[in-house]
């Protein structure tokens, strides 16, 4: 018997606390913090629009109210990935 669709994504994404300093996301079963002084797209944005978060694929996350996409890595290492060529 062969299944016509494929099941749904079932992996774990979602915005668990939002503060003053930045919020978690949390990434299957790991919360990975983003502060807003190392991604400042997200400072002035509404909670809807964090909470709005949509699993690309693998590590890439996507907001699509905002066009704003990052990998785990960048979240884990913003020092690796800074704001501005220097």
């Amino acid at each position: 018997m062969k299944l016509k669709m494929h099941g749904g994504n079932t992996s774990t994404i979602e915005v668990t606390n939002i503060d003053n300093m930045g919020f978690w996301v949390l990434v299957g079963s790991k919360e990975h913090y983003l502060s807003f002084s190392d991604f400042p797209w997200f400072m002035d944005a509404s909670i809807k629009s964090i909470s709005h978060v949509e699993r690309e694929s693998g590590n890439h996350l996507y907001w699509p109210d905002l066009d704003v996409d990052l990998t785990v890595d960048m979240i884990d290492n913003p020092e690796v990935y800074p704001l501005q060529y220097k």
